[in-house]
């Protein structure tokens, strides 16, 4: 129990943190977190809407659908369907999440 407190605990203070990083920051970090949640480096299968992914990071769905977007045209992912993300250049996303 204890464990699982402290877990979530550390996760809470983690999203706090996200809060105040920059919109690219934001989106780079909450893909990666979603990638080692499903256990997978290569493809995000979001369960959340741009809406929610908006909400959830603070940020309007237009700042989170450009940013997508230009993290694209920088290959460092692919949205292959709106619910489907592939990551392309893991490390070019861990950078942006420093």
């Amino acid at each position: 129990m204890l464990a699982l407190t402290t877990r979530e605990l550390q996760r809470a203070q983690a999203h706090m943190l996200l809060l105040i990083k920059s919109a690219q920051e934001r989106v780079a970090t909450f893909l990666l977190e979603m990638a080692e949640r499903v256990s997978t480096r290569g493809t995000v299968e979001l369960a959340m809407s741009r809406q929610d992914i908006a909400d959830y990071l603070g940020l309007s769905i237009e700042t989170v659908s450009r940013t997508l977007s230009r993290l694209g045209k920088t290959a460092t992912i692919e949205v292959s369907s709106s619910r489907r993300i592939v990551l392309r250049d893991h490390s070019a996303l861990s950078r942006l999440n420093s």
